[in-house]
């Protein structure tokens, strides 16, 4: 049946069309994708017929070239003017994704360019402009009389929010979409007139122009508005403008972030004048620098304030010591460098800034040679100094060490570890009683003994571990004053180590024996469980008194507080680790837990701490804390947070805030509440409450689209 239907085609052609290249090459076919990879229209309709120099397709008409497809109920391609007349209803969908709708239409062969009449436009299926007629001069559009909305058009009823204009102009080329004489309307409505106005097309994520603003209501600056401004600088840099205006302040606030080939980099400020500091200005600056140069990694941070109670009155951050770094590293497979410089700035009303050491160096390189298969010596040098402003100690040091260790594999499974170890180290202490130049050395030794014990099975596969570690170390020369190492804490990380000090200046003297269990337990499941048990004996005094641990720090006196952590890991995203110490005498000691839960709908984080009274780290009474950050997403449309801190050594709040997002498919309400009931920094509780509304469709990073409900009658 085909054949002869395409054989009475070709000679209506040859009739009509006694060129040899035609405009128009009509090819009546039931495959398109055959026409397509020819790259040659072809046509599908109920009837064709030719008359004279006119070919007209009459019913279910479609036509496919080069990646457009186009649905009407009739054409008619006239050679002498070499343009289609199309009847309706239209429906033309390109190769880049647009899909007009038209009534009737002129076009060209090609159908890019030519006359919409009673048209529609919908770009990435998400934003729709109806307008009386659409005129195509590739790569721009115009349209007159224009709609454009991202919502649910139901009959005899406005959408949610629409834009009105004189004339719309869509670049395809840019991406871009101009309106003229716009007129924004809720319900049908008019809220605002702008005479001119460009957004960008649904998809792209980086254009030029006035993001969506920010309502924002705080107790001690009033309600302000936000109305940030992003500038593209280039492919990779942009810059966003964002002033902050309210009754009680005027602020500019400014983003600046840069692409590099191997890093990236992020700053982030603002200046205000407000009237809760009269006559001074206010302001802040943040940065993050991350760059890789070679075998060289470079990262940095820059943290400053005006003032004690700028960041957390703004809600810019709740820090309460800024830390500004410059880091410089090198990992190789067998040695390491690194230096680093450091300054910090402490916001909290209880401390001083020139009792903090603010500027800090360090360096520091190591090196691993392997003497053999199961025997390595490691080396290393490493130098730190920092310097008070004020009136206090300044220290600055250099040092060095080696180590001599070994693994082997005994009879029955056991794994024993060893490693001698000398350290030195020179000191220069000024402005303080003990100034001067001390010098120290420290031969130190370490054995471990470990006995994995493995069960297997369809459910689970077990490892039991007991675990000895002796070690021995002493100090020869004078012990420096310890400004690196104040608060040392047991944790299973630094059971058997050779050393619980972080630091370099205070040191562990003696003989120690750590002993401990830990049992692991990987489940068929894919549920992960690790206990640990541990505790350190000593038989002398331990440690020097210029050295010596903290009450609560779990490891003082001759025998210290038994360690008990547990870390379980579960397939659906929970997690849950906890850790405690414990002794006969005062029952439990520091105390710490956490919960993480990453499922499909939640987002969970819920914490706690315990810290028992300690004079030697500045606690005059416990602390005792909860905290908790979780995210519900109930549905695709609605989605509630709350975040809090509750001190609960004095009963009171230390934070809490509720947010609340609901969005269809063409708006997303953000709602926020957040109240700070304490803090270290300077400053009364404050009260901040947010609004964002922001119209879904001229999309910067947009989210998965919701689904448009249903018209009701």
């Amino acid at each position: 049946m085909l054949r002869p239907v395409r054989h009475l085609l070709r000679r209506l052609l040859r009739a009509a069309f006694p060129t040899r290249a035609p405009l128009l090459l009509a090819l009546l076919l039931l495959l398109a994708p055959a026409a397509q990879a020819q790259s040659l229209p072809s046509l599908i309709a109920d009837s064709l017929s030719v008359d004279g120099q006119t070919l007209v397709a009459d019913g279910n008409v479609e036509v496919f070239y080069e990646g457009t497809r186009l649905s009407a109920a009739r054409l008619t391609y006239r050679r002498e003017t070499d343009h289609l007349t199309i009847d309706g209803p239209i429906f033309i969908e390109t190769a880049e994704g647009e899909i007009l709708t038209a009534t009737r239409a002129e076009l060209d062969p090609r159908l890019q360019n030519g006359l919409l009449l009673g048209a529609r436009l919908v770009l990435d299926r998400r934003l729709q402009l109806a307008a009386a007629a659409i005129r195509r001069e590739s790569p721009l559009s115009e349209l007159t009389e224009a709609v454009a909305t991202s919502c649910q058009v139901c009959a005899g009823r406005p959408p949610l929010w629409e834009i009105r204009a004189a004339r719309v102009t869509h670049d395809e080329e840019a991406r871009q979409l101009w309106f003229e004489e716009a007129r924004f309307a809720i319900r049908g409505v008019p809220v605002a007139y702008i005479p001119r106005l460009r957004l960008p097309e649904p998809g792209v994520s980086r254009a030029t122009g006035l993001l969506f603003p920010d309502i924002k209501t705080s107790d001690r600056l009033g309600i302000g508005l936000r109305l940030p401004y992003f500038i593209a600088l280039g492919d990779s840099r942009d810059l966003t403008l964002t002033p902050y205006l309210s009754p009680a302040t005027r602020t500019f606030e400014a983003r600046y972030r840069q692409a590099f080939f191997a890093g990236t980099t992020e700053i982030r400020g603002a200046i205000s004048d407000d009237d809760l500091m009269p006559g001074a200005l206010r302001g802040y600056v943040m940065a993050e620098l991350d760059l890789a140069l070679g075998a060289w990694t470079l990262d940095g941070d820059l943290q400053l304030a005006s003032d004690r109670a700028y960041l957390s009155t703004y809600g810019y951050s709740d820090a309460d010591l800024l830390t500004s770094a410059l880091r410089l590293s090198r990992i190789e497979e067998d040695r390491m460098t690194r230096a680093e410089a450091d300054y910090f700035s402490t916001l909290r009303t209880d401390e001083r800034q020139r009792d903090l050491p603010p500027v800090a160096l360090s360096f520091s390189h190591e090196r691993r040679v392997a003497l053999s298969p199961v025997t390595r010596l490691d080396l290393g040098a490493s130098a730190d100094a920092f310097r008070r402003t004020g009136a206090g100690r300044d220290m600055a040091r250099a040092g060095a060490w080696g180590a001599l260790g070994t693994t082997r594999i005994l009879p029955g499974g056991l794994v024993a570890e060893a490693e001698a170890r000398l350290t030195a180290d020179a000191y220069r202490i000024d402005d303080g009683p003990d100034q001067g130049f001390v010098t120290r050395a420290q031969p130190a030794a370490i054995a471990t003994l470990r006995w994995p014990l493995i069960r297997a099975s369809a459910r689970a596969t077990q490892t039991l571990e007991p675990i000895i570690a002796l070690a021995w170390s002493e100090t020869l020369g004078t012990s420096p004053p310890n400004e690196d190492s104040p608060y040392p804490e047991l944790d299973e990380a630094n059971l058997f180590a050779l050393s619980r000090f972080p630091g370099e200046d205070a040191t562990e003297r003696g003989w120690r024996l750590a002993a401990g269990l830990a049992w692991t337990a990987d489940m068929a499941s894919g549920a992960h469980i690790r206990l640990t048990f541990g505790q350190i004996l000593r038989p002398g005094p331990g440690q020097d008194p210029g050295a010596a641990f903290t009450a609560s720090s779990g490891l003082a006196g001759a025998s210290s507080d038994l360690l008990l952590a547990s870390q379980l890991a579960f397939p659906s995203g929970l997690t849950l680790t906890a850790r405690t110490l414990w002794d006969e005498a005062t029952g439990f000691g520091k105390t710490g837990a956490e919960i993480d839960w990453a499922a499909g709908r939640v987002d969970l984080n819920a914490a706690y701490v315990w810290l028992p009274e300690d004079a030697g780290e500045g606690r005059a009474q416990p602390v005792a804390e909860w905290s908790l950050d979780a995210a519900y997403r109930i549905n695709e449309r609605w989605n509630i947070r709350l975040d809090g801190r509750y001190d609960i050594a004095n009963s009171q709040p230390a934070r809490a805030g509720v947010g609340l997002g609901w969005r269809n498919e063409c708006v997303s309400v953000d709602f926020s509440l957040t109240r700070r009931y304490t803090s270290a920094t300077a400053g009364p509780p404050v009260t901040d409450l947010g609004l964002s509304v922001s119209l879904d469709g001229f999309s910067t990073g947009a989210t998965t689209p919701v689904a448009a409900s249903a018209c009701r009658g």
